[in-house]
């Protein structure tokens, strides 16, 4: 079971990828035609279900702008199907990854439904992509699970003596996601300790206590 969560969380960071790469090129293409709803809709999500879903009038109307202040090119409906088609496939590849989000979350439930409470899915199913397996993650100590993931940081601290790295893949956590830069490496070795019970828990199978480690967790850094 490890090797196929392993196998989906991989799949998520290529779609991951490839999303980022696509979402660019079609705000860039798509700007050519309504640059101002482009450049006022941050969510990317967001800006590719309303491309598909509404013609340029019906966007700028929301903004509040006449179609004919836009500076953006009335483009021929030939010239926005290509627009549209690349809308499409950005629009594919966030449904499939929801979806291996989903698969991966599912595994968590049977695997190791401890370290998914402690962690987000996605931390908790790279933590175990970067340790190779739960057995090895079970094994590791805090100190080791806090930088999983900056190996090439570490690395270069111990070549040169730059200052080491206070993370790896944790960072991706909401805790230290919404907490100011200066409590980061406190919240990480707290949540590494917590991280560390949880997979021990998990691997030898003992009971569930997910929602105590990440209830002191949140009310230690509230």
């Amino acid at each position: 079971m490890d090797i196929l969560l392993i196998q989906s969380v991989n799949s998520v960071e290529e779609i991951d990828k490839a999303i980022s790469l696509l979402i660019k090129r079609l705000r860039e293409w798509y700007q050519l035609h309504n640059p101002e709803f482009s450049r006022a809709t941050d969510d990317n999500e967001k800006f590719v279900e309303e491309i598909l879903d509404k013609e340029k009038n019906e966007l700028l109307g929301k903004l509040k702008i006449n179609t004919k202040d836009s500076v953006g090119a009335d483009l021929a409906q030939e010239d926005l199907e290509p627009i549209r088609k690349l809308a499409h496939q950005v629009h594919d590849l966030v449904q499939l990854k929801k979806a291996q989000v989903e698969y991966i979350s599912a595994i968590m439930d049977e695997l190791c439904p401890n370290l998914k409470a402690v962690c987000d899915v996605i931390v908790g199913a790279k933590l175990i992509e970067h340790a190779g397996s739960m057995k090895r993650l079970s094994e590791l100590p805090a100190s080791t699970i806090q930088i999983l993931g900056a190996e090439k940081a570490l690395f270069r601290h111990m070549k040169t003596g730059s200052r080491p790295p206070k993370h790896g893949v944790i960072i991706g956590h909401s805790l230290i996601a919404k907490a100011p830069m200066k409590m980061h490496g406190k919240i990480a070795r707290a949540l590494a300790d917590k991280i560390s019970i949880a997979a021990k828990v998990d691997y030898f199978k003992g009971k569930f206590i997910g929602d105590e480690l990440i209830k002191s967790l949140e009310e230690k850094f509230k």
